[in-house]
């Protein structure tokens, strides 16, 4: 069961930055939205990258420090993803209203495993 929640949660990660990166063009065009949405597929794809480095940590702590910095990542993508909406550079509400949502998702996933692994 263990094997499948993490490819689950691997997928998920995945297809959020897919998402994020499939959509980023429909932001409004200038220079604060092409600064933010670089910075967007950055941390977004950092925080799958970063997972697939957790799920080869070398020790419970190197698991936890990596998965720490998934969290950050996904963070900061939310704190993005809220500048952009706040700014009104986003033209189609709807796409990235659910890019918004899987991201807190994550980041509530990503809180309480860190939680979880901390207690262990």
């Amino acid at each position: 069961m263990k094997t499948t929640q993490k490819y689950d949660l691997q997928h998920r990660l995945v297809k959020f930055s897919s998402n994020v990166i499939l959509n980023i063009n429909i932001l409004k065009k200038n220079f604060a939205s092409e600064h933010l949405a670089k910075q967007l597929i950055r941390s977004t794809t950092s925080a799958a990258l970063n997972y697939g480095e957790a799920q080869g940590a070398e020790s419970k702590r190197d698991f936890i420090h990596k998965m720490r910095i998934c969290l950050k990542e996904l963070r900061e993508s939310q704190v993005n993803l809220q500048i952009l909406k706040e700014s009104e550079l986003i033209q189609d509400l709807d796409n990235f209203g659910s890019i918004m949502k899987e991201c807190k998702e994550l980041v509530a996933i990503f809180t309480s495993s860190v939680k979880t692994s901390k207690r262990d």
